[in-house]
């Protein structure tokens, strides 16, 4: 049951947040600048942009991705929730970026934000990973999909570019949020979520502190944008 009603929630947040975009207008940005440079010059550029969207511009998505690893000590379930959220930021990109969902940032940035708290605060309530966690994350996905779009239409795409551009950015955010997954791994999960107190020093302080930062966001976002 408690499956059920979470992803229950989970469709009904999804309805109200897609039902927002349809009076929205937006356009494709062009980027002139790159409109004549050579396809690996193009890629580049895109590879690098979605690294620095991460890290160390993506303060929040960082935490997205620490949280998401610190439920499970085992390589495969973290790269399944990633790879959920790859999937899914991947669609709302490209879609965004094509004028198909054009969502605006006063409901994209605070839901990210919750995403984060809701994350944190699962991290803390309960002791195991459940199943349904993968499609939490993949709804988060595609919410932070559209932020993602957000930042790659303020430099814009060349014309006749736009494959090449959304594929090379999304391999920089990539990197960078397997960059993140190694870090925790290596230097948290794999030499102390075997110790007894791994879950009350390191796996619920953690969970508080960035429950906080996005409940602080939250507001912050709600409010302030």
């Amino acid at each position: 049951m408690r499956t059920k009603y979470k992803l229950q929630i989970a469709l009904l947040v999804m309805c109200v947040f897609f039902g927002s975009f349809e009076n929205v207008n937006a356009h494709p940005v062009v980027n002139y600048a790159l409109a004549n440079a050579p396809v690996g010059e193009v890629a580049w550029y895109y590879i690098k942009m979605g690294i620095t969207h991460i890290i160390p511009n993506g303060f929040d998505h960082i935490l997205f991705i620490i949280s998401l690893c610190l439920l499970s000590n085992k390589m495969k379930t973290i790269l399944w929730q990633a790879t959920a959220f790859t999937v899914a930021h991947s669609v709302t990109l490209a879609l965004s970026l094509k004028n198909i969902i054009v969502a605006p940032g006063a409901v994209v940035e605070p839901i990210i934000a919750l995403s984060i708290l809701f994350v944190a605060v699962e991290n803390i309530i309960l002791h195991e990973l459940k199943a349904w966690r993968i499609m939490i994350v993949f709804f988060f996905g595609l919410v932070h999909g559209l932020g993602f779009a957000s930042a790659l239409n303020e430099v814009g795409i060349p014309p006749d570019r736009f494959g090449e551009a959304v594929l090379s950015f999304n391999i920089g955010v990539e990197l960078g949020q397997v960059t993140i997954i190694a870090l925790v791994f290596s230097l948290i999960i794999l030499p102390l979520s075997k110790k007894n107190f791994y879950r009350k020093t390191v796996v619920y302080p953690m969970s508080i502190v960035i429950a906080i930062v996005a409940a602080y966001w939250v507001v912050e976002r709600i409010f302030m944008i």
